[in-house]
C-alpha cells in the first residue's frame, strides 16, 4: 500500500476547512449558518459573522484542518505498515 503524505493532506484538509470556515463566516452576514458560526466562534477565538471574522475562522481552519491531516496521515501510515 502507498503511504499518505504527511505534508500533503496537512495542506489539503487545512485548505478545506479553512474556505469552509470562511464562506460560513461570511454566509452567516445574510442570516445562514449562523447556529453553526455560533458554535464554531466557542472554539475558534474571533470567528464571527462578519467580513473579518471569517478571514479569522480560515486562519483558525486552517491551523486545525492541517493538525488533523497530520495526525490522519500519521496513523493510516502506522496502521498500513503494519500489515
Amino acid at each position: 500500500m502507498e503511504k499518505l503524505s504527511v505534508k500533503g493532506l496537512a495542506v489539503g484538509l487545512g485548505s478545506s476547512w479553512a474556505i469552509c470556515m470562511l464562506f460560513a463566516g461570511w454566509a452567516a452576514m445574510f442570516g445562514w449558518s449562523t447556529k453553526f458560526v455560533e458554535v464554531m466562534a466557542s472554539v475558534y477565538i474571533g470567528f464571527a459573522p462578519s467580513f473579518l471574522g471569517g478571514i479569522i475562522g480560515a486562519a483558525w481552519g486552517f491551523v486545525d484542518g492541517a493538525i488533523g491531516g497530520v495526525i490522519i496521515a500519521i496513523v493510516y501510515n502506522m496502521v498500513t505498515k503494519k500489515k
